[in-house]
């Protein structure tokens, strides 16, 4: 028997599970967030609170892992987090669970409104440090659930080479290939640290140009933090890269690897290899120029 769809992820079929699930919060406003999430549909719920919901089934386990470890890294770090507050069931057609938490003020992050993209840089470099320090000894480990966040990069090394192959004719194929090498040459060999898992523009909230929040930790593991790093080369220029660089604290060995993440990520997209969103095919060409440049 053919799967029935999930019904669209909209206000009102929000506004039907709060009712149902949180008769507490049914008379609050909800207005969906716009842009919204890759992962995730986000709605404001009232003033303080938003919702989640997972788009697809690949999604799913991130809301579960959000509720459980969000409240035992928030106190740890330099800068506010979403804080759970309750974990929804499916209902109405909606098959996964999701999650109400606590809104962070914020806008998403963009070069025009930042004030200081070096203060930015040692910003999130001091939250990132902040983040590898917390006791990591029961987290989880990177695998499907976070797509191999943390994880080592040969999970996509035949990946990024035939991205690379794709665009032979359009970037410097011998330099790419160089860096993918010194990726894989440079293996995490240490304990496991907190990681992200998706460090990226939209999950960085700024007030007043200034850093000020970080959301989305549906990618959150435990691992090697080279992929925090790819945002030094998809954001960040020569001047604010060295910034966090100095900031965060990290060995040559894994700077390379996060350079590897950054033209993985970028390449597939160039490539056409993958779907994703506006931003990233919008900046896919900027983040090559950046790797293979720094790289020489």
């Amino acid at each position: 028997m053919a799967s029935v769809p999930a019904p669209a992820i909209d206000e009102s079929l929000v506004q039907r599970l709060v009712a149902d699930q949180f008769p507490e919060w049914a008379c609050l406003t909800i207005g969906q967030v716009d842009p919204g999430g890759w992962d995730n549909v986000m709605f404001r719920l009232g003033e303080r609170m938003a919702v989640r919901l997972p788009r697809a089934g690949q999604y799913a386990a991130q809301t579960e892992k959000e509720y459980v470890w969000l409240p035992k890294l928030a106190p740890y770090l330099p800068l506010p987090i979403p804080a759970p507050l309750a974990l929804g069931r499916p209902a109405h057609g909606y098959p996964w669970q999701w999650s109400i938490t606590s809104w962070v003020e914020g806008e998403a992050a963009n070069v025009a409104q930042v004030g200081d993209l070096t203060e930015l840089a040692a910003s999130l470099g001091a939250f990132l440090g902040a983040l590898q320090h917390i006791d990591a000894s029961d987290g989880p480990l990177p695998g499907p659930h976070n797509f191999h966040r943390g994880g080592s990069f040969e999970v996509y090394a035949a990946e990024a080479r035939e991205a690379v192959d794709v665009l032979r004719d359009e970037i410097d194929v011998r330099r790419a290939n160089e860096v993918w090498t010194a990726a894989l040459r440079a293996s995490w060999n240490r304990a496991p640290v907190w990681v992200h898992g998706d460090i990226s523009p939209g999950n960085l909230l700024l007030r007043n140009g200034r850093l000020s929040g970080v959301i989305d930790f549906g990618m959150v593991a435990v691992g090697d933090p080279a992929c925090d790093l790819a945002i030094a080369w998809t954001f960040l220029d020569s001047e604010s890269r060295e910034s966090l660089r100095r900031s965060v604290d990290v060995d040559a060995d894994t700077w390379h690897r996060g350079q590897a993440w950054a033209l993985w990520k970028a390449a597939i997209v160039a490539a056409g290899l993958v779907d994703t969103n506006a931003m990233d095919k919008a900046n896919c060409w900027r983040t090559i120029n950046e790797v293979l440049s720094a790289y020489a």
